[in-house]
């Protein structure tokens, strides 16, 4: 036996009992699972490339939807808020918020129009779905302009930390002062 043949059993150890492992332990499970990086008992997506895809097709993700509706259907704004919410219903969407700002003037004539009526919807639709709700947007009358942006979850998990630690401060200073203005009074 060489000097590297020696080197390499002392570190893989016994070849017998290796291969023996690799037989019992692997052979039987489809070739797939054998290239898998993530353990099948692990709580990752195992299996096909085609099962791997619908389980990560299904997943919602939040989207922030921001409309601007014609300006004279301010008054009958429910009808086009419906049409809206039905496209994105009828595209596996949910929508979780609606923040309607009224009327706006733009910062630039947009169809002719110097204002709209800005409405903001918070929503959860499949990723694959997007380019098709924006398709059916563009060909939508009502619509002036629409956008939709992936918010920065991150961000606003951090800027909600912030503002509860800022309330939290304020409410210490106001039993603060409270308790300095009632040690001054007994004096």
């Amino acid at each position: 036996m060489s000097a590297r043949a020696a080197q390499t059993g002392a570190v893989q150890g016994d070849g017998e009992e290796r291969n023996e492992a690799v037989q019992s332990g692997t052979a039987s499970e489809p070739r797939s699972r054998q290239r898998s990086n993530t353990p099948v008992s692990a709580g990752g997506v195992g299996g096909s490339a085609d099962e791997q895809a619908s389980a990560v097709h299904g997943s919602l993700n939040q989207y922030e939807v921001a409309v601007l509706y014609h300006p004279d259907l301010e008054i009958d704004l429910e009808k086009a808020s419906s049409k809206i919410e039905k496209i994105i219903k009828d595209n596996d969407g949910k929508i979780v918020k609606t923040d309607n700002w009224g009327r706006r003037k733009l910062a630039y004539p947009i169809k002719k129009q110097e204002f709209a009526v800005y409405v903001f919807y918070t929503v959860e639709m499949p990723a694959e779905n997007v380019k098709k709700v924006e398709q059916t947007f563009n060909i939508t009358d009502e619509i002036i302009r629409f956008l939709i942006t992936r918010p920065d979850l991150k961000a606003l998990e951090k800027a909600e930390a912030l503002r509860a630690d800022k309330a939290k401060k304020a409410a210490e200073r106001g039993e603060s002062e409270e308790e300095d203005g009632a040690s001054t009074d007994e004096e």
